[in-house]
């Protein structure tokens, strides 16, 4: 059996604009000392870095795109019309990464009249013809490459940054979409791209497309059933405009048989030419790819360090960085593994756990320290009986607040900021079931490695911050919130796991009889967790419209939007949503929960803080913060959460339509802070100006439930069509009490087109408190992904605001509770909501404390307001 080449084809032109704007954020760090722009070429590389070393090809091409005219602009001349012009900072990479392919041993090619998808078709197919079997990827940022999938060719569209891809199969596109790689160009055909300006059919979009091409099969389909469609706005649409689609199929029809003067043995991957490529680096000031270099000098240069098996003062300085490793996540339970310390001249490592507990290494510790991850360091360290007080500088935290565009690994640090090369974890330490500790000589020469990245990034990674003006959001926010979620995380909630166990009792009794009463309704006893036999049953035994769902390889979806559409006519199917709700509720969190209960009888969730594009934090091992309260049962949960202390409570502080005053502050409507500052009920007043009411007795709660999805849709950027469905309406009615909204609130319209139009020019948003979130698709020719960018522009610097208001309020709030010697204390951090333990002789003083501290820390234009609680149980609290 002859043994497979593969094949690498990456569409060079959409690679590199995604890369530029991946790394937009960071145009004015990323210049070389002649002062070109390098984001474009430096994200070009990362990217290729990946899929060479995840592929391993044997051949290897990057298209591009030769020009603007092409064959296809012979056809229509408006093709691609109207795209924005390309930024003088990206185009004067262009050279540059051509450069580069070429000291990588990596073949590139453009041809006159073709574009990059062409030359990318017509190879794969060459290859597919080849007699030697090749295995075909291909790379693109644009989805038009789909069409090209098939047994032989995986095309991987990117999704986020430059190293995060959608691989799509004829499977996975069907699965996905219900489309075969043909039907995707007929979508294309009949819905137009407005990136390309292929124009399409008036006003048939994604959802409509779809729906015709899995009733008719294809555009030719459509149209030799059109006579029978029933007369429709749709119909005269098709018929005005067939000869429009029909060009949309041949423009968005890739062409594999173009005149290319290269072949498959033109493009074999010959490796870089080293020297060539040092040189490279060195001119682009590429510190890192210059030192990865396998050259016969400059073998990744070894890091210094003395292995520590005693301590002695001159040891330690003011100028150092300590670093904890740890293998598994869930560093509650984990041994520490090693540890270093100290600066880019002297780094010292250890494995030895019982010099942490000396005298000398406890006084250091005592000091403020600098270190990567302080709340994971902090809640280790705990478990030793070592206490770190204080944190100087965190790096891990620091890299969030400057990008939250790729992870904050130590190892990407390294990338973005430094000069030493660092492996990752995964390359050292292996991955999943093959991860294992390295011999001590390679252990210790990676944790030094990370003290030398860990101290070169520091004052790059502070000049940055300084650049942003997040210098207090790191020092003043961020820095301190990690030590208060590392003593909630330390402290843990106590949970009743007789109760838990209880409850799970009564759920299966419940799971049970639902079981009973939806085989009865079927007539017949089935796997109900199986989708497929479940698909079977509905559809074809039961004879439920199949317009509702979609048929894929494995079967009917029964997904929850497809099963919540037949409800209401099938009692059957409303039983079966209640039976899923009720088995999610029993595995995740009756019995799930019982898990994470530890020896001490608490669970110790850990609080993620650097994970959210928005700064809201996380919960996980487990998460806490997603216990179902919709259903009452899912509510009845929170009663095993319980103080730890008997003559306690547990107290819930709950900040109130937060975001909707976030949002009033940073508009400055004046009815919106008028409303929130003669403390109406928001939604009552949104009612009245929308509908025209003038009492607020007249407001129904219909129209009040209106108005609420109408605010909180206008906070996320809803569409007309978002709040039709949300509110069961017609999408002109919709639209109309959009429209409407932005009238009455003009303040809030004025803030969300000044917001579009800032990210647009800076390719950021910020909140109140400098926090950035980078929009790498806000100018994106693709719709879709501009319209997302466009929404995350308005929600995020309220959303995130938001989040950093509560954080603050923690922060005050653990400082008064220390400040007094109080012995309440924060368990949780849930959403807009803070739970504490509060012992009773103590309540009445902490309720009016916490209120007061929450209320008071921020001054908005408008107040802020907190709902609380208290009870035995975090049920009562709430």
């Amino acid at each position: 059996m002859l043994k497979k080449n593969k094949l690498l084809l990456i569409d060079g032109s959409s690679v590199a604009f995604r890369a530029f704007f991946a790394l937009y954020h960071q145009l004015d760090r990323f210049k070389n000392k002649s002062g070109l722009h390098t984001n474009a070429i430096y994200g070009f590389h990362l990217m290729l870095d990946h899929m060479m070393a995840r592929v391993k090809p044997s051949h290897v091409l990057v298209a591009f795109d030769a020009g603007k005219t092409t064959f296809r602009t012979e056809m229509f001349a408006d093709y691609k019309a109207g795209r924005a012009k390309t930024p003088e900072e990206f185009r004067e990479q262009f050279p540059y990464i051509r450069d580069m392919l070429k000291h990588l041993g990596i073949a590139h090619y453009e041809l006159d009249q073709y574009e990059a998808d062409d030359i990318i078709g017509t190879l794969a197919k060459m290859a597919e013809a080849d007699e030697r079997p090749f295995e075909i990827t291909v790379v693109s940022g644009d989805k038009d490459l789909i069409q090209l999938t098939d047994a032989n060719t995986v095309v991987e569209i990117s999704k986020k940054g430059v190293a995060e891809f959608e691989a799509f199969t004829p499977a996975y596109l069907k699965e996905k979409m219900g489309l075969t790689p043909k039907q995707f160009v007929d979508l294309k055909a009949l819905m137009g791209d407005k990136s390309d300006n292929i124009p399409g059919v008036t006003k048939i979009g994604e959802k409509t497309g779809l729906k015709l091409l899995h009733e008719y099969g294809s555009l030719e389909g459509i149209y030799q059933q059109i006579d029978h469609f029933k007369p429709s706005k749709m119909k005269e649409n098709l018929l005005a405009d067939k000869e429009l689609a029909f060009l949309s199929q041949t423009l968005a029809t890739i062409n594999t048989a173009s005149p290319l003067t290269i072949g498959l043995d033109d493009i074999v991957y010959q490796g870089p030419q080293l020297e060539n490529l040092a040189a490279f680096y060195e001119e682009m000031d590429f510190k890192q790819f210059r030192q990865a270099l396998d050259l016969p000098k400059d073998e990744q240069v070894p890091v210094s360090y003395q292995s520590v098996k005693q301590l002695t003062d001159k040891m330690f300085g003011d100028d150092q960085f300590f670093y904890f490793e740890i293998l598994d996540d869930n560093y509650h339970l984990s041994p520490l593994v090693a540890f270093a310390w100290g600066n880019e001249e002297t780094i010292y490592v250890s494995d030895d756990i019982s010099l942490l507990q000396t005298d000398l290494f406890r006084q250091v510790l005592a000091q403020p320290i600098k270190t990567y991850d302080f709340k994971r360091t902090k809640v280790l360290l705990a478990g030793l009986g070592i206490d770190l007080p204080q944190v100087a500088f965190d790096s891990r935290l620091a890299k969030y607040l400057l990008s939250t565009v790729e992870d904050n690994q130590l190892s990407t640090i390294a990338q973005l900021y430094g000069q030493t090369y660092l492996p990752t974890d995964d390359e050292v330490y292996g991955k999943g079931s093959k991860r294992a500790l390295p011999d001590q000589a390679l252990l210790f020469e990676h944790l030094a490695r990370k003290i030398k990245v860990l101290a070169e990034t520091q004052e790059p990674m502070l000049q940055a911050l300084r650049d942003h003006e997040q210098e207090k959001l790191l020092f003043e926010m961020e820095l301190p919130l990690a030590k208060v979620l590392a003593k909630m995380e330390i402290a843990g909630i106590s949970v009743n796991k007789a109760s838990l166990q209880e409850m799970a009792e009564e759920n299966q009794q419940v799971i049970d009889r639902l079981t009973e009463e939806i085989y009865v309704l079927a007539g017949e006893e089935f796997n109900i967790n199986s989708p497929k036999q479940l698909g079977v049953l509905l559809f074809e035994t039961l004879g439920l419209p199949v317009s509702v769902t979609k048929k894929t390889k494995t079967g009917y979806s029964t997904a929850a939007e497809v099963l919540e559409r037949l409800a209401p006519e099938s009692e059957l199917v409303s039983k079966i949503l209640d039976y899923r709700q009720i088995t999610k509720l029993q595995s995740t969190y009756l019995v799930g929960l019982q898990d994470y209960i530890l020896a001490d009888g608490k669970i110790h969730t850990r609080y993620v803080q650097d994970l959210t594009q928005t700064g809201r934090l996380s919960s996980i091992d487990p998460n806490l913060q997603n216990i179902p309260i919709r259903l009452e049962q899912g509510r009845l949960i929170r009663q095993a959460f319980r103080p730890e202390q008997d003559r306690a409570v547990l107290l819930s502080s709950d900040y109130s339509q937060i975001e909707l005053r976030v949002l009033a502050h940073i508009s400055g409507d004046a009815h919106l802070i008028q409303a929130f500052e003669e403390g109406a009920d928001i939604h009552t007043a949104t009612a009245m100006r929308v509908f025209n009411i003038d009492n607020p007795s007249e407001v129904t709660a219909n129209d009040r439930r209106n108005a609420k999805a109408v605010n909180f849709g206008v906070v996320y950027g809803i569409s007309d069509f978002g709040l039709s469905n949300n509110l069961g309406i017609s999408r002109k009615a919709a639209k109309e009490y959009i429209e409407t909204y932005f009238d009455r609130y003009p303040g809030i319209k004025s803030y969300m087109d000044r917001v579009v139009r800032e990210a647009r020019d800076k390719g950021y948003v910020e909140t109140i408190f400098n926090r950035r979130r980078e929009l790498p698709d806000i100018n994106s020719r693709n719709f879709n992904r501009r319209s997302f960018a466009e929404r995350t522009a308005i929600n995020s610097p309220i959303q995130g605001s938001a989040a950093d208001i509560l954080k603050l309020a923690m922060i005050d709030l653990d400082r008064e509770l220390e400040e007094r010697a109080l012995k309440s204390k924060l368990l949780l951090q849930v959403h807009d909501e803070i739970v504490l333990e509060v012992v009773e002789e103590e309540l009445d003083l902490v309720t009016d404390l916490v209120k007061k501290t929450m209320e008071q820390a921020v001054d908005l234009l408008v107040p802020l307001l907190v709902d609380q609680n208290s009870g035995k149980t975090w049920y009562e609290a709430k």
